[in-house]
């Protein structure tokens, strides 16, 4: 996900895009929470002076949205693709082969699932292959680190690199002691604040230099950059991610340590003790490589050339099996449209799955179908994306594009609330204006699209974020199965009310 904060250009030389970089806003304190699924209320909510009355989409839509979550909420079906998805296939980084057998693979799910318009659509993709790394503290003792390069790296020389290590906090304190880093390797040590019913994540936070870190390191004349794992909580486990370089800046070779070890690294150094690291990346940028969208459709019975889309991206990093990040996301769609099938459930317009290609490192399939579909773009009533793992469902964000009147933004933000009533039986209790709903949902947002963002119970996904952890074990069947149904209600009640949600 992107927000603009940390937002690197689309034009950059790598076309790395800052995947979750800034995480959906914090999740209601625990003590005002709304009781949980089971005990959430079915009928009108009470305030402390009266009783809320339903409002029209409650009344239009609540029989039909209680069959959908009857029967979605109900249904592992998306957990077991997950399972093929995740343990056959595995992880899927761009110009991989295993992303190649995970696009086929889907394009087969939804054909047989009996969709409507199933194909794929070819993408160029950036491909950058990890190669061997491997890193070692040789003074003050020897000791070897936990590592994975950077996504995007370039390679160390041949043999590596040995260097005394540089340990700053932040961008302030790295240009304060900018006379320092010259044939250096710079740890960013910057640790990310645990997670808090107030303030959410601190990602955005810790982020920033695993984006950017290299290009500043390198203007003071560093050799490498380490970079402390973005995550507050950790078993010696590395987290990857997209680094950006700049034109005009030496690219340096980049790499994430863990928390651990760049912990024992910070002490050492505050010692006085001199620290020195061996560190060898053999990362490589080939060139772009063949992939493809997947789209399927579920055509509407009396407006199908307007449309809902519904999407997720199917590549992820290299590590791990890509199981919250995101093909729980991807699951989630592809078995939504099928409850809608299955129910027999069509509404006036169509909905439309995508799975895009190159989210984690380029967000090439997002671009590629907003120009492929430019056209179409007046006619896509609102845009879905779940990004955010296979947790429950608790809320949605609503971006309306730029410029957008304030006036039409809170109604199309009231009827979303009228909406979401609909799905307090599994949760969801919480709709908000953002300035992000999605990465994949970008070009489609400029180019005048409202977009929604799922919210979900995040509060362990950073733990495994871009990390080897990020494995099926992980998601919980029923969590993944609310989250499935909150989409397919969304998703049909927006495509079948009779006027547009974002009029």
């Amino acid at each position: 996900m992107r927000h603009a904060l940390f937002w690197v250009p689309l034009a950059s030389s790598l076309g790395i895009a800052a995947c979750c970089i800034t995480p959906p806003p914090p999740l209601e304190p625990q003590r005002n929470a709304t009781p949980s699924a089971s005990a959430a209320p079915s009928g009108p909510t009470k305030t402390a002076s009266a009783a809320a009355q339903p409002g029209p989409i409650q009344r239009a839509y609540a029989a039909k949205a209680e069959r959908i979550v009857a029967s979605a909420s109900k249904s592992h079906a998306a957990y077991d693709h997950l399972a093929y998805l995740t343990s056959r296939i595995g992880n899927r980084l761009s110009g991989a082969p295993s992303l190649d057998r995970a696009i086929e693979w889907a394009v087969g799910v939804l054909q047989q699932d009996g969709h409507e318009n199933v194909h794929s659509e070819k993408v160029k993709v950036p491909h950058w292959v990890r190669g061997a790394e491997s890193a070692s503290m040789t003074q003050p003792e020897k000791r070897s680190l936990v590592i994975l390069g950077l996504g995007g790296t370039v390679a160390t020389p041949k043999g590596g690199i040995e260097a005394d290590v540089v340990v700053v906090g932040s961008y302030a304190e790295l240009e304060k002691r900018g006379p320092e880093v010259k044939d250096k390797i710079v740890l960013f040590d910057e640790p990310m604040a645990k997670y808090s019913d107030e303030k959410g994540a601190g990602y955005g936070d810790a982020v920033k230099y695993r984006a950017g870190g290299a290009v500043a390191a390198a203007k003071l004349g560093a050799k490498a950059v380490l970079v402390r794992s973005v995550t507050a909580h950790s078993l010696r486990t590395p987290h990857t991610g997209g680094t950006n370089y700049a034109e005009g800046v030496t690219k340096i070779p980049a790499a994430a340590v863990t928390t651990e070890d760049a912990s024992l690294l910070r002490r050492l150094a505050e010692r006085g003790d001199k620290v020195r690291v061996r560190l060898e990346l053999s990362g490589k940028m080939l060139p772009d490589a063949d992939s493809a969208n997947v789209i399927a459709d579920l055509r509407g019975s009396e407006k199908p050339d307007e449309m809902v889309i519904i999407g997720a991206h199917i590549d992820s990093w290299d590590v791990g099996e890509g199981a919250h990040d995101d093909g729980a996301g991807c699951v989630m769609v592809m078995q939504a449209l099928t409850e809608l099938r299955k129910l027999g459930m069509v509404p006036r317009r169509t909905i439309r799955v995508v799975l895009f290609t190159n989210e984690e490192n380029g967000i090439k399939g997002a671009i590629a179908y907003g120009e492929a579909h430019k056209a179409e773009l007046p006619k896509i009533v609102a845009a879905f994306e779940s990004d955010i793992g296979g947790f429950a469902p608790v809320g949605f964000n609503v971006e309306v594009p730029k410029g957008t009147p304030k006036e039409k933004a809170d109604a199309t933000l009231a009827r979303t609330k009228d909406l979401a009533e609909l799905l307090r039986p599994l949760g969801v209790t919480r709709v908000e204006l953002a300035d992000h709903s999605g990465s994949d949902l970008i070009p489609l947002v400029k180019g005048g699209v409202t977009g929604f963002g799922l919210v979900t119970d995040h509060r362990t996904y950073f733990d495994i974020h871009h990390s080897p952890a990020d494995t099926l074990d992980k998601v919980d069947p029923d969590e993944l199965a609310k989250s499935t149904a909150a989409t397919a209600v969304l998703a049909y009640v927006v495509a079948d009310m009779p006027e547009r949600i974002d009029r």
